[in-house]
């Protein structure tokens, strides 16, 4: 059997606060003996609960990996009990070059896992999170947002899952999170998504969606610190107590929250995110790019709730994702 060949350059079980890498091979026309240098901070303090901590999953989203850059900056060992995993750039080829998948080899790292020890630089990535660090961690939290394509209510999500005990859990830690929007949702493509293969072990998982348009505010960059610092609180590894506030609950879970676009042309939204709508209100409308005097498309909402995320260029494709509307939980 293949074994990953990455490897990292500290210590996973010895007390302190350690800064180093996971250094994966990677031979390349400009070095020939060269590495994929993925940083991680791992700081620990005697015996407790494991957190495991991502951001940029997809290259383009910036609230966690600012986030989680302070949090391994600024955590003390004296000041937790258990362990923190900080991996602030999941995805780091693709951070680096600000896009949503792997410049090496065109990778969407949330949509390859489990991965292969013997594939890809994206597909090695996913295995060693698969095989290594998720079956360490009792908590995972793995930071998204819009990137450069979507936009997003500030959320925190928790999925609908087979096991009533670990969806219970899943959602509490999801609660103390404590975003402006709380999310129960189901997943419209989970297959190969690291949220799957991390429920599939039965770990605690939240995820979130905190804005969008391939860059941050210092709201979801607040929201951001705050809900990693609450996530650890609440798993009783970070002493101090939750900093909360409302949260509105939503939920999105039926096929027609999404309304997809059928045709390419230019955007003129007709609602705002956090706006409420009923069914059959205009979403946006589509003008053609190819010519003028003709009218646009108009797409409508298939249900009653609210805007929750949008398309975010002002140009969109047929086969896009226009809008998602969530029920607001009474």
């Amino acid at each position: 059997m293949t074994a990953n060949p990455i490897v990292p350059t500290i210590p996973f079980d010895d007390d302190g606060a350690h800064h180093g890498f996971l250094r994966l091979p990677y031979s390349r026309d400009d070095s020939a003996w060269g590495s994929v240098m993925v940083p991680i901070t791992i700081v620990k303090n005697g015996d407790g609960p494991t957190a495991l901590m991502t951001g940029a999953n997809h290259g383009d989203e910036y609230e966690g990996p600012i986030a989680l850059q302070e949090l391994a900056a600024t955590l003390k060992p004296e000041n937790i009990t258990g362990r923190v995993i900080i991996v602030p750039f999941f995805n780091y080829p693709a951070f680096r070059a600000g896009t949503r998948t792997s410049p090496i080899d065109r990778g969407n790292l949330n949509r390859l896992f489990p991965g292969r020890p013997g594939g890809t630089v994206t597909e090695k990535i996913a295995d060693y999170f698969t095989t290594v660090l998720v079956p360490h961690a009792d908590i995972v939290l793995d930071f998204h947002s819009g990137g450069k394509t979507l936009d997003f209510l500030p959320f925190a999500a928790a999925h609908i899952l087979d096991d009533a005990m670990q969806q219970h859990a899943c959602v509490a830690a999801m609660e103390a999170f404590n975003a402006p929007y709380s999310m129960t949702m189901r997943e419209i493509d989970n297959v190969g998504m690291y949220d799957t293969t991390v429920e599939d072990q039965g770990k605690v998982f939240v995820t979130t969606e905190l804005g969008g348009g391939g860059t941050a505010t210092a709201k979801s960059v607040a929201i951001a610190r705050k809900g990693a610092r609450n996530v650890l609180i609440h798993a009783g590894i970070l002493s101090g107590e939750l900093e909360t506030g409302p949260s509105i609950e939503l939920d999105m879970t039926h096929d027609d929250c999404f309304v997809f676009a059928s045709d390419d042309g230019m955007i003129e939204p007709c609602a705002d995110l956090g706006d409420t709508l009923e069914a059959g209100d205009c979403l946006a409308r589509i003008w053609p790019v190819d010519r003028s005097g003709k009218p646009p498309l108009e797409y409508r909402a298939r249900r009653g709730g609210l805007l929750t995320a949008r398309h975010f260029p002002g140009l969109v494709k047929a086969g896009d994702c226009l809008a998602v509307i969530a029920d607001v939980k009474s």
